[in-house]
């Protein structure tokens, strides 16, 4: 019969499912003591989730402190019932008795509301607390004197529970039932005919409790009769119901209240004791009666386990007669329990690029105490982007702003919980979050913008500097890797003149450099971080190339030949500081490297002449004499003023004459000295055979040089001193009035003639000067601007008109 009534409860569960602004809520009727692995409801269908959900989603049952009763079959996505379930053990009296419990999922986190409401089933029996009762009853008894019996006690409910009383026999005495403010049942015997101990002194009864389940169940308890003489009063109560309230925290020992009951017999009939007549409540073990009436208590009140306490009193005289009242003890709340926090679940870490709002941690949170002390909020400490939210009665712990890992990697989120009691009492747990990192930086060069310089001539391979980056990112995201950005120089790509070490930014020069061909140049340098997608920043990168003393001066005049010797003519009459020539050079080094220098290290006559340390002008230091030699050979070297210096040296042939003869015979023999010595044979026997010959030609030749100087001399004076002169301009260089190695404008012309050793005669003048140039090849030329110009001066000239 039991097992067909459970299986009619478990038919009658009831199944909603109602959704609320956060949490999902289903609610399930079972009957108690069903067994172990009995399914409750398909928890998966009543919340629309797929079991696959279930599993992925770490599905678990939360009931917080209680026992778990019910457990979460993922595989089946059913609730089966896990422990024995007691409604009496669970719930009491109390009426509807329900399991609250949360189903929790993660990623992402979910909570649902559970209620299983426990039905009773009959499976206690009415109970009293003692087999037997024992009355004397005095034979004066009046009809109608009513005896307390002792209440049974059915920890079922409803239908189950306590229902009616039957007393057997009833020849003296009937039963009588009142209903009390609490539900329960006040028994009383009622004495309905007098009592005459001659007739029957002891008397027994059986008094039997019934409920009304199915089956029906009962308990019974016997009671026993000895009728006595005299006492025919019975005590009586001052009040029916005695009121009283204490706080919960009060001490062993203290006073609850006082009753009083009187008894109007005289001596002995007259005396009344107290007794307490509760059960099985545990009354009698919380609180006891003195004998003047005082309830004192002897336990532990809790107002979270009980808020008002039904003491039932006797009062009764030595012969058994009695009254009865109550008293109503309400417990006084005070806030005595901490809130209680628990974390319901929660995150190790968070990406730093996690949105607003987003979910790290739920928890719940209880205080026991009831009205404000049991009224509770929850704040977390300042300064974090973190804010709690609450919904349902539960706390989550949310992102509030932006996060930034390279700023905060870590958090220490302080959740604190007070209640608001008079004397507030507070609870906190500390929870720790790891913000992981996400490549959100591009690398940052240490500059805006690298120079460095790197000197000439360099060996390829040779380190020019490094340039730096440094990314705020943690681990892979903060490696960096260099990359040249390709570009062109002139056409070449830019690998070609510099290379970049990918690990540590060094830069190489690939090449040796040549200042004289470039003096600069510029690149970029890009700088990748390992992230996914990676991130990369720029800078720009200029290497100047530094100049070394690579280059000797060139000599750019007088130009040097094998073939001819270039000879500057001085006239006697020159004065001191005479302008005789200016050795013209260049140094294609820059700076310091270019600055040249002249000067004398060889002369025929040192006293003769000077050249200007900077300009590279020769002069004449002194007046030129008779005695000064015609042929003057001066030997000018140029240096630069690098580090070593480089020089160049150059012979400058000087002729001290007043006329082209004069200076002839000298050059002739100045070039060929080393012929003649080479051919002496050859000459002497020449000589002897034309001796006749020269003879001749000597008187005519002395002819010629006097008519020939009279024509120079009345040329130069008509002239005034300015022949027409030709520029010259070294080849690939420009004098440009001043600015550059030169530092003053020269003219030169040039005049040729032949003598009897076929040799040609150059001559130029720079103002008043003439330059004499022999060449060897036999040919006479004359440039023909100067024979243009001559021919203009004097059409007349027979030199002139000679060549």
């Amino acid at each position: 019969m039991a097992t067909r009534g459970m299986a009619q409860q478990v038919l009658l569960f009831v199944l909603f499912v109602f959704l609320s602004t956060v949490f999902g809520q289903v609610s399930y009727s079972i009957p108690e003591e069903m067994s172990i692995g009995s399914v409750v409801g398909n928890i998966a269908q009543d919340l629309g989730l797929e079991l696959k959900r279930l599993r992925s989603g770490k599905a678990r049952v939360y009931a917080g402190d209680s026992t778990q009763y019910i457990d979460l079959n993922k595989d089946k996505g059913v609730l089966v019932v896990k422990e024995r379930i007691d409604r009496e053990a669970l719930c009491g009296q109390t009426t509807p008795c329900a399991l609250d419990f949360q189903i929790i999922l993660q990623n992402p986190m979910e909570l649902y509301r559970v209620t299983v409401e426990i039905t009773d089933i009959n499976d206690n029996a009415p109970t009293f607390k003692n087999n037997e009762k024992r009355f004397e009853i005095g034979e004066t008894a009046v009809v109608g004197s009513k005896f307390v019996l002792d209440k049974a006690m059915d920890l079922d409910i409803g239908t189950n529970g306590l229902q009616s009383y039957t007393l057997k026999p009833t020849d003296n005495f009937v039963l009588k039932l009142h209903s009390q403010a609490d539900g329960s049942k006040k028994v009383e015997m009622v004495l309905q005919k007098p009592l005459d101990r001659e007739k029957e002194e002891n008397m027994s009864l059986l008094l039997t409790a019934m409920d009304g389940g199915d089956p029906l169940m009962s308990g019974t308890v016997q009671i026993y009769i000895t009728v006595l003489d005299a006492n025919d009063n019975a005590p009586v109560f001052t009040k029916s119901v005695y009121k009283s309230v204490i706080p919960e925290n009060s001490k062993k020992g203290t006073s609850v209240t006082s009753v009083s009951a009187t008894d109007v017999d005289k001596g002995t009939n007259g005396q009344v004791n107290y007794i307490i007549s509760n059960s099985l409540d545990g009354v009698s073990e919380l609180f006891h009666i003195e004998e003047n009436g005082d309830i004192i208590l002897d336990g532990e009140l809790d107002y979270e386990t009980a808020k008002y306490y039904q003491i039932d009193i006797e009062a009764m005289d030595k012969d058994g007669l009695s009254d009865s009242s109550k008293i109503i003890v309400d417990v006084i709340d005070v806030n005595d329990n901490s809130p209680v926090i628990t974390i319901l679940s929660q995150s190790a870490s968070l990406n730093e690029d996690s949105a607003k709002g987003t979910v790290i941690a739920m928890i719940s949170v209880n205080d026991p105490d009831s009205d404000t002390n049991g009224e509770v909020q929850c704040e977390i400490n300042d300064n974090i982007p973190f804010a709690i939210t609450t919904s349902s009665g539960f706390y989550s712990i949310v992102t509030d702003s932006a996060l930034d890992r390279e700023t905060d990697s870590e958090y220490n989120i302080t959740v604190t919980c007070s209640d608001k009691g008079d004397l507030s009492l507070s609870s906190y747990i500390s929870l720790k979050l790891q913000i992981t990192d996400v490549n959100d930086n591009a690398p940052l060069f240490e500059k805006s913008s690298y120079e460095a310089a790197i000197t000439e001539n360099n060996s390829p391979g040779l380190s020019v500097f490094a340039v730096r980056a440094v990314d705020a990112d943690w681990k892979q995201n903060a490696r960096v890797s260099y990359i040249l950005d390709e570009s062109m120089i002139n056409g070449v790509a830019i690998s070609s003149y510099v290379s970049v070490n990918a690990e540590s930014g060094v830069i190489h020069a690939v090449r040796s450099f040549d200042y004289e061909q470039m003096k600069d140049f510029q690149f970029r340098v890009k700088a990748q971080d390992g992230g996914s997608p990676p991130l990369t920043s720029n800078v720009s990168v200029k290497i100047a190339i530094q100049d070394q003393n690579d280059n000797a001066p060139q000599i750019l005049y007088p130009v040097q030949t094998s073939s001819s010797v270039v000879a500057e003519i001085v006239p006697r009459s020159a004065d001191i500081g005479y302008l005789v020539t200016k050795v013209v050079a260049v140094d294609v080094d820059s700076g310091q490297n270019a600055w040249l220098s002249y000067k004398l290290v060889k002369a025929t006559d040192r006293a003769l002449f000077e050249v200007g340390a900077q300009n590279g002008e020769i002069r004449t230091i002194r007046q030129v004499t008779d005695k000064d030699a015609v042929k003057q050979k001066l030997t000018v070297i140029v240096e630069d003023n690098g580090q070593p210096s480089r020089s160049a040296t150059v012979n400058v042939n000087v002729a001290v004459a007043d006329s082209f003869p004069e200076v002839l015979s000298e050059f002739t023999d100045f070039t060929h000295d080393k012929e003649y010595n080479n051919n002496l044979t050859f000459y002497l026997v020449l000589a002897l055979a034309v001796v006749s010959f020269l003879f001749v030609v000597s008187l005519i030749a002395i002819l010629s040089v006097k008519c020939y100087r009279w024509r120079r001399d009345r040329v130069f004076y008509k002239s005034n001193g300015h022949l027409p002169v030709i520029p010259y301009y070294p080849p690939l260089y420009a004098d440009v009035g001043g600015t550059g190695t030169l530092q003053h404008v020269y003219n030169y012309e040039v005049c040729r003639t032949t003598d009897s050793r076929k040799s040609d005669l150059k001559y130029s003048r720079p103002s008043s000067q003439s330059i004499i140039s022999l060449d060897t090849s036999g040919t006479l030329s004359l440039r023909k601007a100067q024979r243009q110009n001559m021919v203009m001066d004097d059409p007349d000239d027979e030199v002139s008109r000679l060549y």
